[in-house]
């Protein structure tokens, strides 16, 4: 599908603008995100969540960046000024630069990842839901089917997704003990856990 400038350029610019290609809670920090969590993750299952999810996040970056590329790549300079799409032009002409619709550029501060897999998947699953509410906000305003239809195709999978953490949290903690899993990091105190996991088997 190819999403074509709608009528309102106002519309093409501003919906351009807001689309999460690298805002703090956008598909490169999403991606970057779960790639670099899963290496903490101390059970298989969650690494190989972590890993697909990371991975279709790459997809996501592409889809918003064809997006936001076709919606912008034929502005006029009058439309370029009229629209507030000046700055980004002076230092990007319409190519695709990683930023927040606020206009910052992507930085690692707007994600987390502390290395404790119970933190983690809690930040994962908050990221989902934000991403989420994003999507959510650009389908209020927007009036082109073709940005229509593959946002809310990207909304369904940040529900999916956050789902899939959902399930791996409660993997993991049904594989803890009750009594100590806030004791302790399942990541890092490596001989705890698995005498926790012994103790459950026998």
């Amino acid at each position: 599908m190819t999403a074509k400038p709608p009528t309102s350029t106002y519309f093409s610019v501003r919906i351009s603008n807001i689309l999460p290609y690298g805002g703090p809670d956008g598909e490169l920090g999403a991606s970057l995100r779960y790639l670099s969590q899963r290496f903490a993750m101390p059970l298989p299952e969650l690494k190989g969540t972590l890993t697909d999810i990371g991975t279709e996040e790459l997809n996501h970056l592409e889809m918003i960046g064809a997006i936001v590329y076709q919606l912008t790549k034929d502005l006029t300079e009058d439309e370029i000024k009229e629209q507030g799409f000046g700055d980004y032009f002076v230092d990007h002409t319409t190519g695709i630069f990683p930023q927040a619709a606020a206009g910052f550029p992507y930085t690692a501060a707007s994600m987390q990842v502390k290395g404790d897999p119970i933190t983690d998947l809690h930040e994962s699953m908050a990221a989902e839901q934000k991403a989420r509410t994003t999507y959510d906000n650009i389908l209020r305003f927007c009036d082109d089917y073709d940005v229509k239809d593959p946002i809310r195709f990207l909304r369904a999978r940040e529900v999916v997704h956050y789902q899939r953490f959902g399930e791996n949290l409660r993997l993991l903690t049904d594989k803890l003990n009750e009594k100590n899993f806030y004791a302790f990091n399942p990541s890092f105190d490596k001989k705890c856990f698995k005498n926790e996991l012994k103790k459950k088997k026998k």
